[in-house]
Order: C-alpha cells, then structure tokens, then sequence
C-alpha cells in the first residue's frame, strides 16, 4: 500500500492496483501549487464530509478518470445528482469494494456544501487491505467512538488530523491513538490556513515522548506500508 499527502486532508492510495483519493483540496491550495489535478489517477474517490475544503476538485477529478465518489448518502447522491459514477455508505456501514473492505465510522464535526445545504453525517474511513489496514478519521474531535475501531481491525497507520481549532489538536491526537491502538500516525490538516498552523518539531517530539511515531510528510510526498 502507497500512500501519498496531497495537502491538507488529500490523500492518495495505491493499493491491489487500485488508485484511491480522499478529500481532494488542491487546485485553491497555495501550498499544493505545483500538483497537478488533471495528472491525479482515481479509481475511487472517498470524501469523508461536504465541507469544500474537502470536496473543491472530486467533482473535475471523477469527470476525467470517471473515479466512483464513496461518501456518505448526501454526499455520494450530491455528486451523482450531477451524473458522476457514486456508492452512497452511512456510518457503521462497510462495502467491499475492488480494493479492499472500506467501513464509514464516526467523526464529531459538521458537514454542509459550500452553499450551505446539508452534507449529511462527517465520517471517517477504515480500510482493510490486501496486507495492510489504515483509518482516515477526516475531521472530528477526540471521540470514544475511536476505541471500537480496533475491536473489528488491527491497523497498520491510522491518518489524524492535528492542526486544532477546527478538529483535534496534537495532545488529543496522541489519546486518539491510543484510542485505535495504532502507534504508527500520519499527521495532516494543519498549516493550510493561519488557524491551523503547527509547531512540527514539538509535535514530532509530543508523539515520541508518547512511544509514538508521527510522520508528517511534504506536499506530494509518499510512504509504502
């Protein structure tokens, strides 16, 4: 399993030849200036709530590798009420897509299109591979919900955000862990805008003083598990 950071909450995933993208922001994000979107392979999209700094390019990016948008009902109907390939999910719900089993779980957040319409439930994603598993949490606050992930899935990395004001912050991204027993922890949504920009170092070291690993990968970057 590939996985490449985008910016942001952009995730891209390679897996059983598959290319995934969750929460593709990139063509607004100064930060991901030098990514292209029309060079981005999507099999699958997964958007993990309305919010556009969540959903601004799944709409040009699925027209032009006719990707499938996972999200939740709202979502996933929004995108195919526009003639876009969509498998609507709701939370505790899992499919088992060409790639592996993908459950939609909890997220303490909210979710409206840029417009202001309902977006339906945030959520989060976990993904059971062919070899390895990894939760996506997308937005959300620290949440109990979090210690029933590895009652079903023993994870491999689990993808938090850290930048607070609009969701966890490192400290209670480090109990999150603890939460979905994973101490393997991709770091993303901070530094895109002035309310969730991040001192790296300290947040490295609160993580390893934890006995933990944060990774915090550049724009484009990528890692295999």
């Amino acid at each position: 399993m590939k996985i490449t950071f985008y910016g942001h909450a952009c995730i891209g995933i390679e897996v059983a030849g598959k290319h995934i993208l969750v929460d593709p922001y990139i063509s607004a994000n100064p930060k991901a200036s030098h990514i292209d979107i029309r060079s981005l392979k999507a099999d699958y999209i997964l958007l993990t709530h309305a919010h556009n700094d969540h959903i601004l390019d799944a709409e040009a990016i699925a027209k032009q590798t006719n990707a499938v948008i996972v999200s939740n009902y709202e979502v996933a109907t929004h995108f195919g009420n526009k003639g876009l390939q969509f498998h609507p999910m709701n939370l505790g719900g899992s499919w088992n897509f060409s790639f592996g089993n993908v459950k939609y779980v909890n997220a303490i957040h909210t979710s409206s299109f840029p417009d202001g319409s309902y977006g339906g439930n945030p959520g989060g994603f976990v993904i059971e591979g062919e070899h390895k598993n990894i939760y996506i949490a997308g937005d959300t606050a620290l949440t109990m919900d979090m210690k029933l992930i590895p009652m079903r899935t023993k994870l491999d990395l689990a993808i938090l955000p850290i930048g607070d004001n609009f969701t966890m912050d490192v400290d209670d991204a480090i109990i999150a862990s603890d939460f979905v027993d994973c101490d393997k922890i991709l770091g993303y949504h901070y530094d895109t805008f002035g309310y969730i920009e991040i001192n790296h170092d300290e947040a490295k070291k609160k993580f390893f003083d934890a006995g933990k690993d944060l990774m915090l990968l550049e724009i484009g970057e990528s890692i295999n598990l």
